[in-house]
């Protein structure tokens, strides 16, 4: 690629070559009329007008065209050059490679999972306009600040498909048992060949090989191992796991400390960040069976924004205990469910010493209304049906606003744990292994 091949373009000056595809050849140009503007110009290579070729370079500029994303390179015009090559130009985006940007930035997890959510939102776009991008890597997403702020945007749609109908009027033939993409960054179903079966979740997986590459600097399958399995690399894909990111940055052999700085942490801590959450959603998204990953590149960033909310997330199994715990990350100042499980066990001791008779003591429950912070209100947001409610219970003096309450089981109950899971108070209880039950004679203290 040099200056001499530049093609000439009628109200365009090409300034730079940035970069070749397999079928063409793209350009830093100003454009001078209407409107004076720096673009990205690309052109269809000399020599590959066959009609396979024209559809595919027509059908990349369709599927620009019917997309409108903040994170999605705008295409600004379509024409031919003078010796009749096709080219568009579109908008010019001076950013490096997503991967680059964020180690060069030395960007912690955080900053990396939000630049990731941005570009989901771009290739779930792309899925709503019907349009599968297949070749999503990190080359191919460029960074750039602006106003400070790091703004993704994905690029190369060359061998985009459509997701339903046809991106060109024109045919050209697909190889229906050549696989289609970048060998690390392909899903299993890309690599059994064929493109008649593939779906939004072929992207989904790409994207979840990049969200492991910006999380741990490696990718879940190397080119090499995957080279050497030739056309056995699906096979390969859905037969053998990849180490869960927190088990990939503990592994004998990995530069912790250099790999931490990159990300301005240091290894126990980033190994910290990485374990549970972010170890689930991951390997969801990397799921060899696309009808265990997730749906939808939307699906996955509500979950990497549910990670950083520290909201349970949907790839994790749930449970009380999990949720609990999310519960209190939310919260860690002024909860209440904290101050409850340091003094659930003290009080559940003394009571036990207390009563030396047959009934047993299931749950013991503390709420000190006073420091609930606005999620909790959630539980006691009617307070007359919470008053009424336990005002009916026998032998109850209803209670103040700081309370200990200890229910005693008399042989009526239910699973709290499923009937009121968004209960932190109640959720309290059950964490430490208790049912609460709603009827029988509690003890009351703290009138």
């Amino acid at each position: 690629m040099s200056d001499d091949d530049a093609p000439r373009v009628d109200r365009h000056r090409i300034l730079r070559p940035l970069g070749e595809g397999g079928m063409g050849l793209v350009y830093e140009a100003e454009q001078i009329a209407p409107v004076r503007r720096r673009v990205a110009l690309k052109v269809l290579k000399a020599g590959m007008d066959s009609k396979a070729f024209l559809g595919r370079f027509e059908a990349e500029r369709q599927a620009l065209a019917v997309m409108d994303h903040p994170n999605i390179a705008k295409l600004f015009e379509a024409g031919t050059t003078d010796t009749g090559r096709p080219y568009y130009t579109m908008e010019y985006v001076p950013g490096v490679p997503l991967t680059e940007f964020c180690d060069d930035q030395r960007l912690g997890t955080r900053a990396r999972l939000e630049i990731m959510i941005d570009v989901c939102a771009a290739v779930h776009h792309a899925h709503q306009r019907g349009i599968l991008h297949r070749d999503l890597k990190p080359s191919n997403i460029l960074v750039s600040l602006v106003d400070d702020r790091p703004i993704p945007k994905v690029i190369d749609f060359g061998i985009a498909k459509a997701l339903t109908g046809r991106l060109s009027d024109r045919t050209f033939a697909t190889e229906l048992h050549r696989p289609v993409g970048t060998m690390p960054y392909m899903s299993p179903e890309q690599w059994d060949g064929g493109t008649l079966d593939l779906d939004a979740r072929t992207d989904v997986y790409s994207l979840g090989v990049i969200l492991y590459e910006l999380l741990v600097g490696a990718l879940p399958h190397s080119s090499e191992t995957l080279a050497r399995a030739g056309v056995a690399a699906g096979i390969l894909i859905r037969e053998s796991n990849p180490p869960s990111p927190s088990a990939r940055v503990t592994a004998e052999g990995v530069a912790r400390d250099l790999l931490a700085k990159s990300r301005n942490t240091d290894p126990g801590t980033l190994t910290r960040e990485l374990r549970g959450d972010l170890d689930w959603i991951t390997m969801k998204a990397l799921e060899p069976d696309r009808l265990r990953r997730y749906a939808s590149a939307e699906e996955l960033a509500l979950d990497l924004g549910r990670h950083l909310r520290a909201e349970p997330v949907l790839a994790r199994p749930r449970n009380v205990g999990y949720r609990l715990g999310r519960f209190l990350r939310r919260h860690r100042v002024a909860s209440a469910v904290t101050a409850s499980l340091a003094l659930t066990t003290a009080i559940a001791l003394f009571a036990a010493t207390r009563r030396a008779d047959t009934e047993r003591i299931r749950a013991i429950l503390r709420s000190d209304l006073r420091n609930l912070v606005v999620a909790e209100e959630l539980f006691f947001s009617d307070s007359a049906r919470y008053t009424k409610t336990l005002a009916e219970l026998r032998s109850l003096y209803v209670p103040s606003r700081g309370v200990t309450i200890t229910f005693i089981e008399t042989g009526v109950g239910w699973n709290a744990e499923a009937r009121h899971a968004d209960m932190p108070q109640i959720a309290c209880a059950i964490f430490i292994g208790g049912k609460v039950s709603l009827e029988g004679e509690p003890l009351c203290s703290g009138r």
